[in-house]
């Protein structure tokens, strides 16, 4: 109730501000205080805990013109932005059935109520009411912007595109990437029908986007090649994806260590993720290696290596590997307390994100590559070691 009557005294004080100066117009001077008998009414309404029929009488109060369009629209937008959609839409609705509007002002009240069925969920109510606006060609910039959110939400990449090739990007500074992710999603739709060629053909108007899009076509192209036996071509593709994103690695190196194993290339998989471990410390690399090195030196030299690791990058996945490694080894003695901890750590590792939003913090079990949080495209990535720190 509290909430409710600091919200509503700016606006019953302004509509009997407006009623008042609608007295002054039509009454004498000299009852220029005078104000209309149903503002006390209001009043009574919001205090008896009735902001509903409150907000009924302060709207009838201020009567559509030139002079209160702004304090209608401002007061719909308020209510959006405190999450009271309903009222939002009543009070927009309500601005857009009065004909004394101007075509600018109508226009604006469209924009709002769109912005507002957004807000519902009622996509296909918005969509009508940004089309039409564009097909007015006012507000046409930001109702594009719009619908494109819309289509986003609905995974229509062709629409999608249509769409963004209507918005200017220095209004949209990602549209770019944005267009090089529709054009991925495009792709992918291709693949899971086998239909390669279609799909080589929506990577490569992909590359022509933007780089920070590059991981993504990068892999999948892998895909493609990989269905089609080439595990050559798959190892030379997602290499690659350490130039352009190594926070990437770790979602390549499942499918390049098993090419590099149909190919019986073991000696330079072992080289390759040496390197790699070099270069980035990457846990994933590590564990690789540490199987490697236990089949090979034993599990002596891979509880080293792994040790090492941990001293350097502490990671739950490395101590997970060194409990298990241990308790391989051990004797009867410590082994309870080995499995008690590898247990735990296991069930730590169960309940830890494996993915994280740079741009908002989301964190995720698989990755996205449209934030369902910040809906920023190619900014969910695997985290490396404990945590990950967010870009600010």
């Amino acid at each position: 109730m509290y909430e409710a009557l600091l919200l509503l005294l700016p606006v019953a004080a302004a509509s009997g501000w407006f009623a008042a100066r609608r007295g002054v117009a039509v009454k004498s001077q000299k009852q220029p205080q005078e104000i209309s008998p149903v503002y006390f009414k209001g009043l009574n309404y919001l205090l008896n805990e009735q902001p509903d029929k409150a907000i009924d009488l302060f709207i009838k109060l201020l009567d559509v013109d030139s002079d209160t369009v702004e304090t209608h629209l401002a007061l719909g937008n308020l209510f959006r932005r405190r999450g009271e959609v309903e009222r939002a839409i009543r009070i927009h609705q309500n601005l857009i059935a009065r004909p004394s509007l101007s075509r600018e002002q109508r226009a604006q009240a469209l924009l709002e109520l769109g912005q507002d069925y957004m807000r519902a969920g009622l996509f296909d109510r918005a969509e009508n009411l940004f089309i039409e606006l564009t097909e007015l060609k006012l507000h046409n910039e930001q109702a594009n912007i719009y619908l494109l959110e819309i289509y986003q939400q609905e995974k229509d990449w062709k629409r999608c595109l249509e769409v963004a090739d209507r918005i200017t990007v220095s209004h949209y500074p990602a549209l770019h990437n944005s267009i090089a992710h529709f054009y991925c999603e495009l792709a992918e739709e291709q693949l899971r029908q086998q239909n390669m060629a279609a799909a080589e053909s929506f990577l490569k108007r992909a590359q022509h986007m933007k780089r920070s899009s590059n991981v993504r076509v990068l892999m999948l192209q892998a895909e493609i090649e990989y269905t089609r036996g080439d595990c050559r071509s798959v190892i030379r593709l997602l290499r690659q994806v350490e130039g352009s994103d190594p926070a990437y690695l770790s979602e390549t190196l499942p499918r390049t260590i098993e090419c590099y194993r149909k190919l019986g290339q073991h000696q330079e998989l072992y080289e390759y993720l040496e390197q790699l471990y070099q270069r980035h410390h990457c846990t994933e690399a590590m564990l690789i290696l540490a199987d490697m090195i236990a089949d090979s030196q034993g599990e002596g030299a891979a509880v080293e290596a792994i040790l090492k690791h941990l001293s350097d990058t502490p990671d739950l996945k490395g101590l997970e590997r060194l409990v298990r490694l241990n308790l391989q080894r051990s004797e009867e003695s410590p082994r309870e307390t080995l499995e008690v901890l590898l247990s735990s750590v296991s069930k730590l590792l169960d309940k830890e994100p494996a993915y994280q939003c740079e741009h908002c913090g989301f964190t995720a079990k698989k990755i996205h590559w449209h934030c369902p949080s910040c809906k920023t495209w190619g900014a969910i990535k695997p985290i490396q070691g404990i945590g990950r720190s967010i870009k600010g």
